[in-house]
């Protein structure tokens, strides 16, 4: 209890519907009632024998009242609130007054609806009888109102979005996301994709377009409820991107694309796909992280060496199984990744179940995800930027287990058991973390890189060429 409603106590009014209003004693104030003690009560009201005793009353099914002014025996309309003037009374004087008698006291009326309001917060059954005397009292004044006798509001379906709203977002993006379903006689999966031009080309996860097997059949299924069969262009399991094409299909809506390179943690994003089936699910969140190292452990091949590790974007806007392949935008629409991964706390997998969002999701971002659609449409296959190491992905430090002879690191004297600590600006605290950093690259691109021995001193930064290599896992 406060302060300020110890001051109060013992004093409620209509007005504050936080006091426990005590309601007079008969003789002391104009209205005897007593009310119940505590919710659903069924202690009857009790009266004082005199001086009501043997008038007549208002009767309800929680309380009697007696009205005021009149004697035993005396003759009461009870089909009218303005009884005839009592022995005694004033002629024109308000329901329920008395001759005066010293100060004046408070009208009956105004006594039921203070003790409407505090009957309210004790009992829903006895504060609805008692505030419906009170209602009924003021009915001749005002006129009641219903929302059902409105009349139904005019409903235009011109879109009418705020720009840089969820909704235009949502209006602009959804038709260039597709559901995608998969099926072959041994599995059958559904996934994400967005399209890259009006007549049907069509980029998605590499898990997700090789998940029923080498003969799975494709259905792609558009915005409009419309489907078309689908045949593979080009995987790439390292990266895990393929680009599918529809049969049959022109004036598509192609998603524009936008940049990764310029992101900023707590960016508004929204994540556009078909998470457990349900088509066309948009949900919003932030960018929560960058060059997140992230591996998917080979899903969508059967080769051992693929290590397909991930320079994610980290979001929480909710990604759940099937979102994979579809849009991560920004707050104009623009792709910025292709949503692949979520976290989980593995009792999906204890269980022989999909686990659901945590927060946690993972995009990959839409400047490497261009690159290697562009070279899966134009060749069907990918290729990579290279350090030209070897070391152990899982690792908690960069440590060069042997440089490929002839490679950049040997050309740029990085020896074997060196740490690497840095690529360019970025720092780098695993092999994972490394591998992230070079892929998120191009063949050809400059990089600087610091390294150390393997007790952690002399550091030094060299530059080096990074070479092209196809996808086959190599670093």
């Amino acid at each position: 209890m406060t302060e300020d409603s110890k001051d109060r106590q013992g004093e409620p009014t209509a007005a504050d519907p936080h006091s426990t209003a005590q309601i007079p004693a008969a003789g002391q104030q104009d209205s005897p009632y007593v009310p119940p003690q505590g919710f659903g009560a069924q202690q009857q009201p009790h009266y004082p024998a005199a001086p009501y005793q043997g008038v007549p009353h208002y009767t309800g099914p929680h309380q009697t009242q007696p009205i005021p002014g009149y004697e035993s025996g005396q003759e009461y309309n009870a089909s009218s609130f303005d009884p005839p003037i009592p022995p005694g009374g004033v002629p024109g004087a308000a329901f329920g007054a008395q001759p005066p008698q010293g100060p004046p006291r408070r009208p009956v009326r105004t006594g039921l609806v203070a003790g409407a309001v505090a009957l309210a917060l004790v009992s829903g059954g006895v504060g609805g009888v008692v505030g419906a005397l009170a209602t009924q009292s003021d009915s001749r004044h005002s006129a009641v109102e219903n929302a059902l006798d409105s009349p139904k509001p005019n409903v235009n379906n011109v879109s009418n979005a705020p720009a840089g709203s969820t909704q235009a977002v949502a209006q602009k993006v959804l038709p260039s996301v597709v559901m995608i379903k998969v099926a072959s006689s041994r599995a059958e999966g559904e996934g994400s994709g967005v399209l890259l031009s009006s007549d049907g080309l069509i980029l998605t996860n590499n898990h997700v377009a090789s998940g029923g097997g080498a003969n799975a059949k494709m259905e792609v299924v558009f915005a409009d409820g419309s489907t078309s069969s689908a045949t593979l262009v080009g995987a790439d399991p390292v990266s895990d991107l393929a680009v599918i094409k529809v049969a049959g299909k022109t004036g598509l809506t192609p998603i524009e694309l936008g940049a990764s390179s310029n992101l900023q943690v707590g960016q508004p994003v929204i994540a556009i796909g078909s998470p457990l089936g349900l088509a066309g699910t948009v949900t919003t969140g932030i960018v929560s992280a960058l060059n997140r190292p992230v591996s998917t452990n080979g899903e969508g091949t059967n080769d051992p060496s693929v290590n397909p590790v991930i320079d994610a974007v980290q979001t929480d806007a909710a990604i759940n199984p099937g979102n994979s392949g579809g849009a991560l935008v920004d707050g104009s629409g623009k792709l910025i990744g292709i949503n692949t991964a979520i976290a989980s706390l593995g009792a999906g997998e204890q269980t022989g179940q999909q686990s659901g969002s945590i927060g946690l999701g993972f995009a990959i971002p839409v400047d490497q995800a261009r690159r290697v659609a562009d070279e899966l449409i134009k060749t069907g296959h990918a290729t990579y930027a290279q350090l030209g190491i070897k070391l152990r992905p899982q690792d908690t430090a960069a440590r060069v287990l042997e440089s490929t002879a002839d490679g950049p690191a040997a050309k740029a004297g990085i020896p074997a058991n060196a740490v690497v600590t840095k690529l360019d600006d970025r720092p780098i605290d695993s092999g994972n973390a490394l591998i992230a950093a070079v892929r998120s690259h191009q063949p050809g691109d400059k990089v600087k890189v610091t390294y150390t021995d393997e007790q952690g001193k002399n550091a030094k930064t060299v530059e080096v060429t990074l070479s092209g290599a196809p996808a086959d896992g190599g670093r």
